[in-house]
This record gives structure tokens, sequence and C-alpha cells, in this order.
């Protein structure tokens, strides 16, 4: 092999070399402006949580120990009659199900139970 082989060998590496840092640094500059875009959103969704902090917090805990005895009663009382009425209005769905089963009119599938 003639000596100026080595230089075109060693010269389309390096230059290869050089192509191949300056595609995966243009690659990573990409990647690293749409992360920032991505954090600057992020910001934006941060902020507006915070503002809504809060909106979105729990009220305050207050022990039912020192409440009156009444309203503690007519509160509970009126549970139960919601707890009531609710399973009442289930039980009604699933009566109004059970009754269009029993009733439906099995004509439009009377090919699936004929022998064939």
């Amino acid at each position: 092999m003639p000596w100026w082989s080595w230089i075109v060998i060693w010269g389309t590496l390096i230059l290869a070399f050089l192509g191949m840092l300056v595609f995966f640094a243009v690659h990573l500059f990409r990647k690293l402006m749409a992360a920032g875009r991505e954090v600057g959103a992020l910001a934006e969704k941060a902020e507006v949580l915070s503002r809504r902090a809060d909106e979105l917090r729990d009220p305050p805990f207050h022990s039912a120990v020192f409440d009156d005895a009444s309203r503690l009663s007519a509160e509970r009382d009126q549970a139960r009659a919601d707890r009531r009425f609710a399973r009442q209005s289930r039980s009604d769905a699933r009566v109004r199900r059970g009754k269009l089963l029993v009733n439906a009119d099995p004509t439009p599938f009377s090919h699936l139970t004929k022998r064939t």
C-alpha cells in the first residue's frame, strides 16, 4: 500500500468522526431545546396549580364532640334516609332490568336455537 493511502484512510476516518460529532451535537441541541420548552410549560402548569391550591385544600377538621346533639341527630337521620332512598332506587333499577330480561321477545334470536 502506498504511503498516501494511509493519509486518505485516516483523513476519511477523521472526517467521519467529525461528522458524527456534529450530528450528535445537533441532535443533543434539539433535545435540549425541546426539554427547555417542556420545562416552560411545566412551570406554567405549576403556577396555575399553586394559584388554585387554596381551592383544592380540604376544609379544616371540626370535632363533633362539642356540636349540638339535636343537629347531629338530624344529620344522621338525613344520612340514613339518603342511604335508604339510594338503596331503594338501586333495587328498583335491578327489578326493571330483570323485568326487561324476563319479558324480552326471543323471536329475533330464534335462528340461534335452530339445529342445522
